[in-house]
Parts: structure tokens; C-alpha cells; sequence
């Protein structure tokens, strides 16, 4: 049994997106033209500034570098109340990722890494977590060898009551099977796109991929993220249950999947059931990818007109 949330702590990196708008990914060794290009803190940022703007107490225990891009990390999560729990690594900059957004809203990226992945297990230890913490971890993390050997350690020895919330991300398949059982044992809740499923399962269909992730944990629950579908919640003692999405134009689905999460954990943390949380964390995404930029996220005023709008 879970404690009520009273904070999230992060243990994902927080990564600067490079973003460029492009009517198309180029052929192979060609040139193309962005239409518009900014620097953004993404990464684990996106699923904080989520929970944050909706009202939910919010900490990164991620690292951040010593550099232009740690200093812009740094500032945004400041800017957001997100409070840091740990001091700058010395001597090496946060990474970055090039995010290429095409024509249709969707993103391409290529990562290098920096500050992010270099967690240690004595800098974790340091941080207290409480039995009321959401302890939200990324598959992105696990790809960092400092970083998973501190995470892997440190997930067994976290209370009972503490709610861990997992997202393997577009490269969660690449983790290797023994480190994947340690977060299975623990998560308390799974949460992944199709394709993630799909890669994580070799089966196609949302929900035997979802259920086949779900024999998988020990005490958790699936979340499957279906896009503009909503998403289908399946647990061990229930039957899967569908929750509509929202038709809306889409302009940036880059960081969506990231206020999904941020979004639906402010909402367990407001009392929600899960099938309500859910639906106010796909109103939330539905309203990022009518946004540019991967910190898009809305915040729970914006969520409550806009679900307001769909009655």
C-alpha cells in the first residue's frame, strides 16, 4: 500500500534540447534548412515542470554540469520552484540532444551526454526521501552506468509506502533484463508509449503489450500511453480500462509523453482515482502538442478550462 503523495523527487537527467523546426528529416548526407531553432531544458524537466504546474511539490535529484548549459538547467528549475538537490558536478557541462520536430509534430532526437549521467551512489544516498514521495525514474537514466548503479541501489532500500513511477523511455528496451528486474520489483506504476511497449514486448497490440509489461511487476500497475487515444490503465486485479484523449491540432508532440507523467502523478497526488488522473494528464498532453517546444506542459488552471470546454 502506497502513502499519499506529498512531493515528487526526480531521478531522471535534465538534458538541454537543442530544437529544430523542419519539414522533414534530410536523406543521408544531405543539408536542410530549420525553420526556427531554440535552446530548452528538457529531459526529466518536462515530467517536473508537469507536476509542478499542477500544484504538486516538486525535486530534482539529478545532476546538473558546470557550464552554459548547467547554468540554463539550473535557471529554469529555479524559475519553475523546482527545488535542485544537489550541487553542480565540477569540471563537465549538462548534455544536450539535438531534437528535430518535422512537418506532423513529431521529434527525432540525438543525444550526447554530459553531467546528467554521472550520479553517484554516495551523492543519492544523500537525499532523504519520505515514505510520501513519488519517486519518478527514467529508462534515460538507467542507460548511465553512475547513474543506474545508484538508482538500482538505492530503489530496494526506499520505504514500502513510497510510489515509484517508471517511464523506460524510447531506449528502455536497451537496458539490460537484470536491471529491469530491479525496477519491475519495485515500480508501482509502469508508464510507456505504444511503441515503447511494443519494443519492450514484440507484441503490437496496446493491450497485450500492456498486460504482457504487467506480469512483469510485483505491485505495479500499467500505464500505456496511446497518443491522441487517451491511454489504457491495466492492473493485476482489474480489466484494462480505456481513457479517451482529445482531438487537437498538433504542432509539437516533443516532451508530451513527459507532462503525461508529470501530470498524472500531481493528480494520484490530488486524490484522483487513476482512471481520473489519467484523463486530466491526457488533457494535459493534448494541450502541449498545441504548443511548441518540449516544456509546454499547462498548468492545472489551464487543464481544469480545457476539460471545462470538452463537457
Amino acid at each position: 500500500m502506497t502513502a499519499p503523495i506529498s512531493r515528487l523527487v526526480s531521478l531522471g537527467t535534465v538534458v538541454i534540447d537543442v530544437v529544430m523546426n523542419i519539414a522533414h528529416l534530410p536523406e543521408r548526407g544531405a543539408d536542410i534548412i530549420a525553420s526556427g531553432a531554440w535552446l530548452e531544458p528538457g529531459g526529466a524537466f518536462n515530467v517536473m515542470v508537469a507536476a509542478r504546474r499542477q500544484g504538486l511539490r516538486t525535486a530534482c535529484a539529478g545532476t546538473t554540469g558546470t557550464g552554459p548549459f548547467g547554468d540554463l538547467a539550473r535557471a529554469a528549475l529555479d524559475r519553475e520552484g523546482i527545488d535542485l538537490l544537489h550541487r553542480p558536478v565540477l569540471g563537465v557541462d549538462t548534455g544536450f540532444d539535438v531534437a528535430m520536430v518535422d512537418a506532423e509534430g513529431e521529434r527525432t532526437f540525438v543525444t550526447a551526454a554530459g553531467a546528467e549521467g554521472q550520479l553517484t551512489v554516495d551523492c543519492l544516498d544523500r537525499v532523504e526521501l519520505a515514505p510520501t514521495d513519488a519517486v519518478y525514474v527514467s529508462g534515460y537514466s538507467l542507460l548511465h552506468p553512475m547513474n543506474r548503479a545508484a538508482i538500482l541501489d538505492r530503489l530496494p532500500r526506499l520505504a514500502a509506502e513510497s510510489t515509484v513511477v517508471f517511464d523506460p523511455g524510447p531506449l528502455g528496451h536497451e537496458i539490460p533484463a537484470g536491471d529491469l528486474d530491479v525496477i519491475s520489483a519495485r515500480a508501482d506504476w509502469w508508464s510507456c508509449n505504444e511503441r515503447e511497449a511494443a519494443l519492450s514486448t514484440g507484441l503490437a497490440g496496446p493491450v497485450d503489450a500492456a498486460s504482457a509489461l504487467m506480469t512483469r511487476l510485483t505491485r505495479g500497475t500499467v500505464l500505456l500511453r496511446l497518443g491522441a487515444g487517451g491511454c489504457v490503465v491495466v492492473g493485476a486485479r482489474s480489466a484494462p480500462r480505456f481513457v479517451s484523449g482529445f482531438p487537437v491540432e498538433t504542432i509539437d508532440t516533443n516532451g508530451a509523453g513527459d507532462v503525461h507523467v508529470g501530470a498524472f502523478i500531481a493528480g494520484l497526488a490530488a486524490g484522483l482515482d487513476p482512471a481520473r488522473a489519467a484523463a486530466r494528464s491526457n488533457a494535459a498532453a493534448a494541450i502541449a502538442v498545441t504548443r511548441a517546444g518540449p516544456s509546454a506542459a499547462p498548468t492545472s488552471g489551464e487543464v481544469d478550462e480545457f476539460l471545462r470546454g470538452q463537457a
